[in-house]
């Protein structure tokens, strides 16, 4: 089977801490590993891998191309430095098309409910991947959720709902709620009005407290 995104991808001599200088060239270390598959160093040139993650995400089948071999892989883990946001490293997954493999597929939600919009609802969503079991070739890169079914306050989308396809087996029972649609929190203490003799008794319950210091502060 033909794969429509590629990388090339080319051997790892460098580890450890020498690997900044890798980055500092515009490369990513990596690591690729799979079933039955020795533990490969890779290095991926970043503005290539930025463009095929964009489109392929963690749930789409791409090919590693590797010392005159296509190899198909899952993008298993990206790390991203949490100050400057870059990508520091990168695990691919070696799968084979003809075995099932058991991923997370995110879920994408779309639209706006209109018991949100309308109904001051506040909008909970449960979940935001599903765990799915299929061929790599059937892998769906995202399972859409239509939150403009939710039309009245209490309503929810639950997996059951989605539209699955042909060869993926969910591996989540069909009741789990997806996203629900509550009433938004009311106060628990509403602020009461401050009123003219509630201002005026607690005007002179001060002033009776100035007095008695006073009276302290005097000889005897």
């Amino acid at each position: 089977m033909l794969l429509g995104m590629e990388l090339q991808v080319q051997k790892r001599e460098i580890l450890g801490k020498q690997v900044k200088s890798l980055r500092e060239e515009g490369l990513i270390p990596a690591e690729l590993y799979g079933h039955g598959l020795e533990n490969i160093h890779l290095s991926v040139p970043a503005k290539e891998f930025s463009k095929v993650f964009k489109e392929a995400g963690e749930s789409t089948i791409i090919s590693l191309n590797f010392e005159n071999k296509k190899i198909p892989v899952l993008i298993y883990e990206v790390s991203a430095d949490p100050l400057s946001d870059k990508i520091i490293h990168i695990d691919f997954y070696a799968v084979r098309m003809d075995e099932k493999i058991t991923t997370s597929i995110p879920l994408e939600f779309v639209g706006e409910s209109s018991a949100v919009k309308e109904k001051e609802g506040t909008l909970i969503k449960a979940m935001q991947a599903l765990e799915i079991r299929a061929l790599p070739a059937d892998l769906p890169r995202n399972f859409e959720v239509k939150l403009d079914t939710l039309s009245e306050i209490g309503m929810s989308i639950h997996v059951k709902d989605l539209t699955i396809p042909k060869g993926v087996e969910i591996l989540v029972e069909p009741e789990t709620v997806i996203a629900t649609v509550v009433e938004k929190a009311k106060e628990e203490v509403e602020e009461k009005p401050i009123t003219v003799e509630e201002v005026k008794v607690e005007g002179e319950e001060k002033k009776e407290e100035e007095i008695k210091e006073e009276e302290k502060g005097k000889p005897e």
